[in-house]
């Protein structure tokens, strides 16, 4: 029921753990990199959410979505947060070696953007398309030039997993009973106001794939002195976002720049200069009790963090383009698939009888050394 007509599942067995895909019936082994799309999917979720572009996308292309681990098929292997997201990244390179895939196109959504940014820091890529991504210094704990707010991390890793979140993806809660459930987190949270679709059974099945055992979602704390009393752990996927663990800021080092396409709503509560998942926010807010103020504990500036970045990367020689839409939250190829199709076909340099006008877009920006 989760799978879409023309889409396929199968597991590859690599040498770190077996891992699950999704492809199209009928995409060739034998395409050549420039016609391969490799689409890596954020925390919480799976291959399932990227159907639909899949199906989208032309024919003449392949087009692969790889499950990380603890996610979707693939197996729930422990995941060692000090090495930041190269776990991931390192189970991604080892399924395209058994694949045969030198090079590729790659998409990465949310936590999945910092997963491509690092597989690109390790591996050549021909192009980044970098959806709704991570900030390039982690999820919480830094200020807008990327330094540490402490040096534990305090306020970011597993400590900051809602538990009643974590407890009805355990119990495999399908209902919107609670705000805390991932229908409602959904809702809210991956998508703007203004989204429908026939599909939503399909993308809470994929969020209710997330692995809860040790090691896993959402991952360990330890004990701080700074507020808000808890710090990033070693194991479990939040703490492979913690600053500590994860910096791919390193990119616009890059001696060979691929092109990268960043898309990102203006809606996303996710990632965001004041995303609601960011302790600092929510203390600001006064919803965290006791939170010390700016000036010890201000709000990651995400989005921000994203933009200089890149800007950098661009003044360094490579290409960017921005693309931000009004009214989109966390999950633009869902929200608006055809200005997303557009964009990914623009910046992987698409030439064929797929590959139709542009549809209106509210902010293309684009950014280069010229």
């Amino acid at each position: 029921m989760t799978l879409f007509d023309g889409i396929a599942e199968r597991v590859i067995e690599t040498p770190r753990l077996n891992v699950s895909i999704l492809e199209r019936v009928g995409d060739s082994p034998s395409t050549p990199a420039e016609r391969t799309v490799v689409l890596i999917h954020g925390n919480v979720s799976s291959s399932l959410f990227w159907q639909e572009l899949m199906e989208d996308l032309p024919s003449d292309l392949r087009v692969i979505a790889i499950d990380l681990r603890g996610f979707g098929g693939t197996e729930h292997a422990p995941i060692d947060a000090t090495r930041g997201v190269r776990d991931f990244s390192d189970d991604v390179h080892a399924t395209l070696e058994t694949l045969g895939i030198r090079a590729a196109h790659f998409v990465g959504w949310s936590m999945g953007g910092g997963v491509v940014l690092q597989y690109a820091l390790d591996h050549p890529v021909l192009s980044l398309t970098l959806e709704s991504p991570v900030s390039p210094y982690g999820f919480g704990g830094t200020r807008r030039d990327g330094s540490r707010v402490t040096d534990d991390d305090a306020g970011s890793g597993g400590g900051a997993g809602n538990p009643d979140f974590v407890q009805r993806l355990i119990d495999h809660d399908e209902t919107d009973e609670a705000p805390t459930s991932p229908r409602s987190v959904f809702r809210a949270h991956y998508v703007g106001p203004e989204y429908r679709t026939d599909h939503e059974d399909t993308w809470v099945a994929s969020m209710l794939t997330t692995s809860t055992a040790t090691g896993n979602y959402p991952g360990d704390s330890v004990a701080s002195d700074n507020w808000p009393g808890f710090a990033a752990g070693t194991i479990g996927v939040l703490n492979t976002l913690a600053p500590k663990h994860f910096n791919v800021s390193g990119i616009v080092n890059l001696a060979e720049k691929p092109p990268i396409l960043w898309v990102h709503g203006t809606l996303d509560p996710i990632v965001s200069d004041t995303s609601v998942y960011d302790l600092a926010t929510l203390g600001k807010l006064g919803i965290v009790p006791g939170w010390p103020g700016e000036e010890v504990a201000p709000p990651q500036e995400m989005v921000s963090q994203t933009r200089d970045v890149l800007a950098r990367y661009a003044a360094g020689g490579g290409e960017v383009t921005e693309l931000a839409l009004e009214g989109v939250g966390h999950t633009a190829h869902l929200e608006r698939p055809a200005e997303f199709r557009h964009a990914l076909l623009t910046v992987i340099g698409y030439v064929g009888p797929s590959a139709n006008p542009a549809p209106p877009t509210e902010a293309i920006i684009i950014r280069s050394a010229d």
